[in-house]
């Protein structure tokens, strides 16, 4: 007979089971440390760290860092809309997509500077965007020499728009210095002569946060009509 333990006993406490070990638990830990401290940060052992286990758990699902961070990247890169498409104004889904690749890179802490060091990234999201942004320049009337050509500007553009964008988000460009670094090219402008730069030292109004996104805009507007006049030639 099973004799049930007096009332004053208190019943032991049971240590909540650790998630499974997979792919995707250790990229969504690697994400965190990400946002959390840096890419410099991600290390297997950070990780491990995280996920309460050793680093040499890990190695059964990721092979090193340099295949974390495209799985990071591919991971986010699937938050990103595939549009389907459309003729009659793809213009305006190829500005949207890049759009959302720059929204998508900056949201993360690290991962334009990922993106910018894969050359080449063959993912399954990273292919889908480019077959996606392919497909809608070739909806545009460009030739598949043409839509490769303008889909590899676009994306060195969103890559290195995201991430400067990303320094100022995430504090990894020390504001102060930059403002410091600010004033003296503001002084060092003022002091060269005004008739051998009559244009260069007029336009530092137009650089600020403040005109980040209409300077985006103005490239995006200025190289897709720049598409739309190519396209059949």
């Amino acid at each position: 007979m099973t004799v049930p333990p007096p009332p004053w006993r208190s019943a032991p406490r049971r240590r909540a089971a650790k998630p499974v070990l997979s792919q995707a638990s250790i990229v969504r830990a690697a994400l965190i440390v990400l946002d959390d401290e840096g890419f410099d940060a991600v290390t297997m052992r950070r990780i491990a760290q995280e996920l309460e286990t050793g680093p040499a758990s890990l190695y059964a699902h990721v092979s090193n860092k340099d295949e974390l961070a495209e799985l990071m990247l591919d991971t986010v890169l699937a938050d990103i809309r595939i549009p389907e498409p459309d003729p009659a104004r793809w213009d305006e889904q190829v500005k949207e997509l890049v759009r959302d690749q720059i929204q998508v890179m900056a949201a993360h802490r690290g991962i334009a500077r990922i993106a910018w060091d894969i050359a080449v990234p063959v993912t399954p999201n990273s292919l889908k965007q480019g077959e996606a942004m392919l497909a809608l320049l070739r909806a545009g009337g460009l030739s598949l020499k043409q839509a490769t050509f303008a889909g590899d500007a676009l994306s060195l553009y969103a890559k290195a728009y995201a991430y400067e964008a990303s320094g100022w988000t995430w504090g990894e460009i020390d504001q102060a210095e930059a403002g410091e670094r600010g004033r003296q090219m503001v002084a060092y402008m003022r002091s060269l002569p005004a008739e051998s730069f009559p244009n260069l030292l007029q336009v530092g109004e137009f650089f600020s946060a403040e005109t980040a996104k209409e300077r985006l805009e103005f490239a995006l507007e200025a190289f897709v009509a720049g598409l739309k006049a190519m396209a059949g030639n």
